[in-house]
């Protein structure tokens, strides 16, 4: 247990130069980048000269480059991420109140990613080199080469504008929004912590195209990886042996020949985290759902600096700490990894 803290420890410390560059790289990007974030605030070409020279006074975009840089820096030590020029309401308060819906999304389309892309994985494997196994692949090299948005609204437009299986957009349909109310930020939780039928049955519609959008991708790499990492290890030795002795193909495959190929499968999923962080941007923009990822692109189009920056990272830090937790997750299913 010593070794995985240190581990964690010494993980954690090779994340802060991380943050750092990233956190300078983006900062120095927004101020070279053409484009005023005050005039974008106040929308107009008629505002005095004066007004707008008090706001970015009041704002701190007055200041030299490399004062704004230490502020900035100062606020992050601390946890403040500044206020955001679009809303005037804190950075944090923003990010945290739409984490849950970009957390809730993000799950449950890994989820959809993992399922999918694992059954068909080590089905292809099992039935190599049949039309099965070519069929599958064709379909995992499609799922990831297709552009995200347009199968997004391919989605839309067959199972919701055609078929009306599913709701368009949103988290949460109008006639329930009124009576819903949510408590922890993740709806589906909160509808199943409200007992009521209707509320979870809306909730979870919204939760289908969205969650397959973001997953589809995903779901072909992990499928494509778990095929190569299936096949490998079903030519292992033990594997021939486990045959010999007369056991089933069932349990050579889920009791011998799946633990050791989920070893590769369990690194990509964790790394998969940061794909699926830039698919919600558009997941998120063309289901309307209003995570951090949505968050973001409207800071991008205000030019709201603190937004962006805090958004950003934000984001970086819950990418880290799913890799961390990937890699403890490693320790555990491969004995033979040391810390």
């Amino acid at each position: 247990m010593g070794g995985i803290a240190r581990y964690i420890t010494q993980r954690l410390f090779l994340t802060i130069p991380m943050l750092l560059i990233l956190l300078t790289v983006v900062f120095l990007i927004l101020r070279v980048m053409p484009g005023d974030p005050v005039a974008a605030m106040l929308g107009g070409r008629n505002v005095s000269q004066q007004l707008m020279d008090e706001y970015r006074h009041k704002m701190g975009v007055d200041k030299p480059i490399p004062l704004q840089y230490i502020d900035y820096l100062n606020g992050i030590i601390h946890g403040n991420f500044g206020k955001s020029f679009r809303t005037s309401q804190p950075v944090v308060t923003e990010l945290f109140t739409r984490f849950p819906a970009t957390l809730e999304l993000a799950f449950f389309g890994m989820l959809f990613a993992f399922i999918f892309g694992f059954w068909t994985g080590v089905l292809a494997a099992t039935r190599a080199d049949t039309p099965i196994d070519h069929t599958i692949r064709i379909f995992h090299i499609g799922s990831f080469a297709m552009p995200l948005f347009w199968f997004g609204l391919m989605l839309q437009v067959i199972f919701a504008v055609k078929l009306h299986w599913f709701p368009v957009a949103s988290r949460v349909g109008g006639r329930i929004a009124f009576s819903f109310h949510s408590v922890t930020g993740f709806y589906l939780l909160d509808a199943f912590l409200s007992g009521d039928p209707k509320i979870i049955l809306d909730i979870a519609k919204h939760l289908v195209l969205p969650s397959i959008t973001l997953g589809f991708a995903q779901a072909g790499l992990l499928g494509r990886m778990t095929r190569a990492s299936m096949l490998e290890v079903l030519d292992a030795d033990y594997i021939t042996t486990a045959r010999a002795k007369g056991l089933s193909e069932r349990v050579v495959i889920l009791s011998h020949a799946l633990r050791n190929a989920l070893i590769p499968i369990i690194t990509v999923f964790g790394l998969q985290f940061a794909i699926l962080m830039g698919g919600a941007v558009l997941t998120e923009t063309v289901f309307s759902w209003p995570g951090v990822a949505s968050f973001l692109v409207r800071s991008i189009e205000a030019r709201d600096w603190p937004a962006i920056q805090g958004s950003i990272v934000f984001i970086a830090i819950f990418i880290s700490a799913i890799n961390l937790i990937v890699d403890v997750c490693y320790s555990v299913i491969d004995p033979r990894v040391r810390y």
